[in-house]
């Protein structure tokens, strides 16, 4: 669908965004060093050719092309015959050579789209282009943020790890159409296999922003150029590194610009950075133009040619596709599919165990009872991959009646979650393997007789007190019994 405008009196948001997302590989993009940094050091995973030294030359990571093509092909963008890689040229004291390698006029992915959901509602952004790039190193700032810091020390060890800029058309019109669009790049981007977002900086964004004229959008895509002629005051915010940051940062800036334009004041074209502590926009400097990086073509880099490459290479099934299979292979809903799909490692363990189980038990215990607990924790799925054999077991418990449902959710994999034991250890300790027929029923006749009011009230009419009746039968067994079965045979009792 087309974006509709955001409407403040005959205002409009546009933003634009440049999503910067480090790729999963052994080594740098244009040398032997290792990407798996972890806490090493600063400044040991460097060699001549990422510290930018006299004499050393790059070699193209293949890895990073591969996994560059597949963005491609996810996104249904053009992968031309021949792509090339040029120098970017600027000082910052986290680019050792001065300039970066990138691509310029014949980038690897170009013309591609991503669709996602915000609202409930499906919206398309267009990607204009996808390249290829190192890295920078990572600056740490001493005793504050940018502008306070007591000094700023650089590390190196990130100089040179593959990264991917994507570049989206001005189609966004709120902030939190922004951290919709991220959240379902990432999804994907983890798909494919060749993104970690919990490494740190694996994923930065820069975001475009301008308050235009209504009548500039009107309902319409915006022609970027377009834009940079009717309106070349907008601001870039830069250094962002989370979804719900995009989302905070950009509404700040919406609301500065828009309180700005209303008292009367111009809106200076700049790139300002986004400081997290304080919730606010800062200006850096004012904004570059293409010219400014004096663009030329890396002489020590052949031209790649990269056409066949799309039809070469495969990609697993993506989460849209996969979300739609779950709901007409398991039968469903969309809310539990959504859940499922989140992540591929949440819906290949969903698999494993629909095979074993039933999908609807399946879908209960992976989507609700363990993603939920696993939220409560501030955990993730990949937090628990190592112990899938011990929650497929729980399952199991569950689906031969073993133990009750409440138990299981309650009792036994609270405990293996805060305590790391295993779901069988747990059912012996704490003695909650399902009581016999004769001791449900003891219990129930025991229930009965003890509480004549109760079943006066039953006969009365009032069937809620049955509920108290089935609280007093699960108490006598600890809680071992099965709801569903105590509430049948009380009334059986009752009605006899």
């Amino acid at each position: 669908m087309t974006a509709q405008a955001v409407e403040t009196g005959d205002l409009a948001t546009v933003i634009g965004l440049e999503v910067h997302v480090q790729l999963e590989t052994d080594t740098k993009i244009f040398c032997g060093c290792s990407t798996d940094v972890g806490d090493d050091e600063p400044n040991t995973h460097t060699c001549p050719t990422c510290l930018g030294l006299p004499g050393a030359l790059p070699v193209v990571n293949e890895g990073a092309v591969e996994a560059a093509v597949k963005v491609g092909k996810a996104i249904d963008a053009t992968i031309p015959e021949e792509t090339n890689f040029h120098r970017k040229n600027y000082y910052y004291p986290d680019l050792p050579k001065n300039f970066q390698i990138t691509q310029y006029d014949a980038p690897i992915c170009q013309d591609g789209e991503l669709e996602f959901s915000v609202e409930g509602e499906r919206r398309s952004v267009s990607v204009r282009r996808a390249h290829l790039e190192e890295d920078p190193g990572s600056l740490q700032h001493k005793g504050g943020s940018i502008d306070t810091a007591d000094y700023t020390l650089v590390d190196y060890n990130r100089a040179g790890t593959p990264l991917m800029e994507i570049v989206t058309e001005p189609d966004f019109r709120s902030p939190d159409e922004v951290r919709s669009f991220l959240a379902k790049l990432t999804e994907v981007l983890e798909y494919l296999g060749i993104f970690d977002a919990t490494r740190d900086g694996s994923l930065r964004v820069d975001a475009n922003l301008s308050i235009v004229d209504m009548s500039e959008v009107d309902g319409e895509e915006v022609d970027a150029s377009t834009l940079e002629d009717a309106d070349p005051n907008r601001t870039e915010v830069k250094n962002i590194s989370s979804h719900k940051g995009a989302e905070k940062a950009l509404a700040y800036e919406e609301t500065r610009q828009r309180n700005a334009i209303q008292r009367g004041r111009v809106v200076e074209q700049e790139t300002r950075h986004w400081d997290e502590s304080k919730g606010v926009t800062l200006s850096m400097r004012s904004k570059e133009e293409e010219k400014d990086y004096r663009y030329f073509r890396e002489a020590d880099l052949p031209p790649l040619k990269v056409s066949d490459w799309k039809e070469r290479l495969s990609i697993p099934e993506l989460p849209d596709a996969r979300r739609e299979r779950f709901q007409a292979e398991y039968g469903l809903n969309e809310e539990a599919a959504d859940k499922l799909t989140s992540t591929k490692e949440v819906a290949d363990f969903f698999e494993d165990v629909a095979e074993r189980f039933d999908p609807g038990l399946a879908a209960t215990w992976v989507a609700d009872e363990l993603l939920g607990e696993l939220n409560y924790r501030d955990m993730a799925i990949t937090d628990v991959s190592g112990r899938f054999d011990e929650i497929e077991r729980l399952v199991e418990l569950v689906a031969d009646e073993e133990i009750t449902t409440k138990n299981a959710r309650e009792t036994v994999l609270r405990e293996m979650l805060d305590e790391g034991d295993a779901p069988t250890e747990i059912v012996e300790r704490e003695d909650l393997g399902k009581t016999s027929g004769d001791e449900v029923q003891g219990a129930v006749e025991a229930a009965i007789e003890e509480n004549p009011d109760a079943v006066a009230d039953y006969h009365d009419g009032d069937d809620g007190a049955i509920n108290f009746l089935v609280g007093q039968v699960m108490g006598k067994t600890g809680g071992s019994a099965d709801p569903g079965d105590v509430n049948q045979l009380l009334r059986a009792e009752l009605d006899g």
